[in-house]
């Protein structure tokens, strides 16, 4: 199933951070604005929303543009070395 990979950025004492990253099943992924991924089960799916949350905790961002790009390129890695 592909899944949108959503997540929140919020202001912290340190810059901006990523979180509360969500898999949210799409027929039309959107890569433009964001990343799609498709996983084989549920448990797939967890593990990695658990790999990208844990990756992400504290690294701290100077702007959206940056967290942003940033969780897209880390994706898009990720996925390919599960291929």
């Amino acid at each position: 199933m592909i899944y949108q990979i959503g997540w929140t950025t919020l202001p912290g004492l340190h810059g901006l951070n990523v979180s509360e990253f969500r898999a949210t099943p799409t027929a039309t992924p959107d890569n433009e604005r964001g990343v799609a991924l498709n996983f084989a089960d549920d448990e797939e799916r967890d593990s990695f929303l658990r790999l990208i949350e844990a990756e992400f905790a504290a690294r701290r961002f100077t702007n959206a543009a940056d967290a942003f790009d940033s969780v897209k390129a880390y994706v898009l890695d990720r996925a390919s070395k599960r291929v």
